[in-house]
């Protein structure tokens, strides 16, 4: 039976010492303060919002919403970040994706303003990540990954990791970070030729395609440790992450959970973003 490595007790040490950083702010009389950005109503977006609040709420962050419609037009979009961009009181900026088809996802996330960053939406931040500098923020579920391997004590180096899923989002950023880490990479894809194979090789299984059962039994193995990054709606209304959880709990050393795993690291990832946001607006 595989060991379940929770959010839980790792967003709850992050938020121990986040909320300490959040108070010495407020006593220097700064509010670190995130903007929340949606177009539309996808449940996902609308489970990681009320975690994200939450989340805020327990740390000591104030929230502003900008909700518009799945029928805005991009200028009215756009509008809003070029807002956000001069609020000098919003410290980060959350932009959940993927945006509508009609709009230009790229030309959005590069409107907004590098320093008010904090989930690695630009194109400065990305390359930050894939250069190994440091500088920005790499995306929060992306940095949500190293903190629970981080918690429940796994070292990566010399680990082979393979990664299922190759976006922006979280595919690409989060083999560079294991990379960083010294983990021997694969990144793999809904495509790869013989995906079973290349999964049951890693030591470190990274699911990310964002597709329910894109990771099946057959790329399982043991000893294995699994960490469920999909978050999708089943067609009973249940999240569920990519891989079979079921398959995994027989076969695997560990595994995080859908709901309650990675999901709930990642919202205080991007806590922490927003207080170091704040920490250098403040200096």
């Amino acid at each position: 039976m595989a060991q379940l490595w929770k959010g839980a007790p790792v967003a709850a040490a992050l938020t121990e010492q986040l909320a300490a950083r959040a108070a010495e702010l407020a006593g220097r009389g700064v509010t670190p303060t995130l903007a929340i950005v949606r177009v539309g109503e996808r449940p996902e977006d609308l489970s990681y919002e009320r975690g994200a609040l939450k989340r805020c709420e327990k740390v000591g962050i104030a929230v502003r919403q900008f909700l518009l419609p799945e029928t805005a037009g991009q200028e009215e979009l756009l509008t809003v970040i070029s807002q956000i961009n001069r609020d000098p009181s919003i410290h980060g900026c959350l932009l959940f994706r993927p945006l509508p088809k009609h709009m230009d996802e790229r030309a959005v996330c590069q409107a907004l303003s590098p320093a008010k960053d904090v989930d690695g939406i630009t194109s400065g931040s990305l390359a930050a990540v894939f250069s190994g500098s440091g500088a920005g923020y790499p995306p929060c579920t992306a940095q949500a990954c190293l903190e629970i391997l981080d918690y429940y004590g796994y070292e990566l180096k010399g680990k082979r990791a393979v990664v299922v899923g190759r976006s922006l989002v979280i595919g690409k950023p989060v083999s560079m970070l294991l990379l960083g880490r010294h983990a021997t990479l694969t990144i793999c894809h809904t495509r790869t030729a013989d995906l079973a194979a290349e999964c049951r090789r890693a030591e470190v299984l990274v699911a990310a395609a964002g597709k329910i059962g894109a990771v099946s039994a057959a790329c399982l193995a043991p000893g294995q440790v699994v960490l469920d990054v999909g978050i999708s709606v089943d067609e009973e209304g249940n999240l569920v992450g990519d891989v079979d959880f079921a398959a995994a709990e027989a076969t695997v050393k560990a595994i995080t959970p859908v709901p309650g795993g990675v999901g709930a690291v990642t919202t205080s990832v991007l806590a922490r973003h927003v207080i170091e946001a704040a920490e250098k607006a403040s200096r």
